[in-house]
C-alpha cells in the first residue's frame, strides 16, 4: 500500500528549497554589494525577478487579473518595499551577517502581531519553541558583548523584521479569504513594492553599476531564485502553514546562512552561537512535529 503524504509535506519541502537559496543569497549579496550599491542593486533584483514572475503567469495560462488590490499592495509595501529598503540600509552600517540575522526576529513578530491584533493566542508548544528560538538567537546575537554595529543600523535591522512580519500575516488573511493563487499574489505584490524601490533608487545617488561576470552571476542568482522562485514559494509556504509556524521555520536561514558563511567566508562561529544555533534547530524540529493522533 503506497503511504500517503501529509498535506504539509509539499509545504515543508518548498520551505527547505526557501530556505537553502535565501541563506545562501546572504553571501551572495555580500559579494554583489562590491559591484553596486544597495539600492541600485535592489531595484534590479527585484525589477527583473518581477518580470520573470509575470512572465511564468502568462506560461502557466493563468489570470493577470490581480488581487484584491488594497491588501495586495499593502503586502507589496510591507515584504518588499519596507523589508528591502530597511535591510538594504542596515547593511550600510552593520555587518551582513548580523543584519541577517535582526532582520529574522520576523517569527517572534509574527507571533505578537497574531496575538494583539488577531486574538490568536499561541499554543504551549508553540509559546515553548518560541522561548527556545528566542534563547538560542540571543546566544547567537551577544547582545551583552555589545550589538557591535550602531543603533540605527539594528533598529532599521529589526523594523525589517517587523515590515515582513506584517506582509506574512497579511497575505496569510488574503489567503484565507480564498479566490487567490499564490503566485499571482507574489508577483502583483512584488509590482507594487518594487515600483517604490525603483522610485527610492532613482531619486538616491549611488555609484555605477560595475557590470562584471561576478554581478551579472550574483543578480541572475537573485533575479531567478532569490527573487523570482523562492518568494513565489514563500507565498505557497504561507498560504499551506499556519502563519506561525511558517514564521518560526524560517529562522533555520539565518543558521545556514551561519554554515555558509562559515564554509564559503571562513566566519567560524563562536561556542556561545554554536548552542544557539542548536538551540533553534530543537526549537524548529519542535514547533514542525505532528502532533499525536
Amino acid at each position: 500500500m503506497t503511504p500517503r503524504l501529509s498535506p504539509r509535506h509539499p509545504a515543508l519541502l518548498a520551505l527547505a528549497i526557501v530556505s537553502l537559496v535565501w541563506s545562501y543569497n546572504w553571501i551572495v549579496m555580500k559579494q554583489a554589494l562590491a559591484y553596486a550599491g544597495p539600492i541600485t542593486f535592489s531595484a534590479w533584483r527585484y525589477g527583473l525577478g518581477t518580470l520573470v514572475l509575470f512572465a511564468v503567469l502568462l506560461l502557466r495560462r493563468e489570470a493577470l487579473r490581480p488581487p484584491p488590490l488594497w491588501p495586495t499592495l499593502a503586502i507589496g509595501l510591507a515584504q518588499t518595499t519596507g523589508f528591502q529598503l530597511l535591510v538594504q540600509a542596515a547593511l550600510l552600517a552593520g555587518g551582513a551577517g548580523r543584519t541577517a540575522l535582526l532582520a529574522y526576529t520576523m517569527p517572534f513578530w509574527v507571533v505578537l502581531i497574531n496575538w494583539v491584533a488577531f486574538a490568536q493566542w499561541p499554543t504551549r508548544r508553540l509559546w515553548l519553541g518560541l522561548a527556545i528560538a528566542c534563547a538560542g538567537l540571543l546566544l547567537v546575537l551577544e547582545p551583552w558583548h555589545g550589538m557591535g554595529d550602531s543603533v540605527a543600523s539594528t533598529s532599521m535591522a529589526l523594523g525589517g523584521g517587523v515590515s515582513w512580519a506584517i506582509g506574512v500575516v497579511l497575505s496569510k488573511r488574503l489567503f484565507e479569504r480564498g479566490g487567490v493563487g499564490a503566485l499571482s499574489l507574489t508577483a502583483w505584490q512584488m509590482l507594487f513594492g518594487t515600483a517604490v524601490i525603483i522610485l527610492v533608487a532613482l531619486l538616491v545617488p549611488e555609484r555605477a553599476v560595475a557590470w562584471t561576470p561576478q554581478f551579472i552571476g550574483a543578480l541572475a542568482y537573485n533575479v531567478l531564485l532569490a527573487s523570482g522562485l523562492a518568494w513565489a514559494l514563500w507565498s505557497f509556504i504561507v498560504a499551506e502553514l499556519p502563519a506561525n509556524v511558517a514564521g518560526l521555520s524560517s529562522l533555520v536561514i539565518p543558521v545556514l546562512g551561519i554554515g555558509f558563511a562559515w564554509l564559503v567566508l571562513g566566519e567560524r562561529p563562536g561556542a556561545g552561537e554554536s548552542i544557539g544555533v542548536l538551540l533553534i534547530v530543537f526549537a524548529l524540529a519542535l514547533v514542525n512535529r505532528r502532533r499525536a493522533t
